[in-house]
């Protein structure tokens, strides 16, 4: 179903792009799934973390661009974790197995969550550089469910997969988003109970972020003004969090921007990562850095906007 509605190129995707299987924990069922693509000389590559509802694969229209204008891009689908601690410590194990010191993280929902509690897990010996925080959340207790985040391990699938939907989009939507819910809900189908009620844990279990831990790291909150599940109050939240943020915002795009409205978040993903042009830390080739080219689509940006 998604692999023809969302777009020709998620096919040619998974045909050219090899997705790997990665375990770093002593227990053997606990499998990381990524995609890596881009220059192996970039030491500081850009990390991409999904949604509850998501696997590695739908950031797909990322890496092909990005990519393509010669950054690396990682994107993860992690294993069944419990709890935050132990993803951050087996998050911590995955960079040390790729031999990476330092990276930038895209975090859409629940995977903004957990790179901001990566980048506070690791900030006596920082691992993160930047944070692009995508329709993100600081604190759990927004979705007022914490009491039951204990009882999802004992749900059969269909349950979850209810709740986990409850969140998707319901009203009249462009065909594009369209679309892309229907990619979403593709995905969600090929989650299995144990994932799905572990994404879940760590999405509601009670847990909030501690800003003095990470206020010196470059942060992006992008996010939409069309319906999502993020509430006003959770944005605001974010907003004072972070107030030295810069922030990207998308008229509309509803959950899923970086399928439907890839260009815009692929634009703004290049103008956060501009500010580390020219140093270690950059995550393009530096042979392929033009700033006249990115101008010319900050102006794209600008009109494209003007016209929705």
């Amino acid at each position: 179903m998604g692999e023809i509605k969302v777009s020709p190129d998620y096919n040619w995707f998974r045909s050219t792009v090899p997705l790997k299987k990665i375990i770093v924990d002593d227990d053997d069922s606990k499998i990381w799934s990524l995609y890596d693509a881009g220059p192996r000389s970039i030491r500081c590559p850009l990390i991409f973390l999904p949604p509850v509802s998501g696997t590695a694969d739908v950031f797909f229209r990322q890496i092909l661009a990005l990519t393509g204008w010669g950054y690396r891009v990682i994107a993860l689908q992690y294993p069944v974790y419990w709890d935050h601690l132990e993803f951050c410590d087996g998050f911590r194990k995955l960079l040390d197995h790729l031999q990476l010191d330092k990276v930038h993280l895209f975090g859409a929902s629940l995977g903004g969550f957990l790179a901001q509690k990566f980048a506070e897990y690791t900030h006596k010996s920082p691992r993160v550089h930047s944070l692009i925080l995508c329709n993100s959340f600081s604190d759990t207790s927004i979705f007022n469910q914490t009491w039951t985040a204990n009882s999802f391990w004992l749900m059969p699938a269909f349950m979850l997969k209810k709740i986990v939907l409850g969140n998707f989009s319901s009203g009249p939507v462009d065909p594009v988003m369209a679309d892309a819910i229907d990619f979403m809900v593709d995905r969600l189908e090929s989650l299995g109970q144990s994932e799905l009620a572990s994404r879940l844990t760590l999405n509601c279990q009670n847990s909030y972020v501690e800003p003095h831990k990470i206020r010196d790291i470059p942060v992006t909150i992008m996010d939409v003004f069309d319906q999502s599940a993020l509430s006003t109050e959770a944005k605001e939240e974010m907003y004072k969090l972070y107030p030295n943020a810069r922030r990207a915002h998308l008229k509309t795009g509803g959950n899923f921007p970086y399928l439907c409205r890839s260009a815009e978040v692929n634009l703004y993903v290049q103008i956060h990562l501009l500010q580390f042009h020219g140093t270690k830390y950059a995550a393009i080739d530096p042979s392929m850095v033009s700033a006249e080219e990115l101008e010319v689509q900050k102006g794209n940006l600008s009109i494209s906007q003007e016209e929705q």
